[in-house]
């Protein structure tokens, strides 16, 4: 979790808004509901369509790790 203040708080919760509220974040969704989520799995979107990987390695930055991410 991010330490902000509360005014960067606010700020930070508008970029974000603004980010999923555009055409190729709502997009991605509407294609995720189509493909059905599961517990067992993330989705990629690429240009080269959607692919399913495996939370641990999703999770885990595909074996790099997340400390210095």
């Amino acid at each position: 979790m991010q330490n902000l203040t509360p005014t960067a708080r606010r700020q930070k919760a508008i970029r974000d808004k603004r980010a999923a509220m555009t055409t190729k974040r709502k997009a991605r969704k509407a294609e995720n509901q189509r493909i059905g989520q599961r517990s067992d799995s993330d989705l990629h979107h690429s240009s080269n369509g959607v692919e399913r990987v495996s939370i641990k390695s999703n999770r885990g930055n595909f074996g790099n790790g997340t400390k210095n991410e």
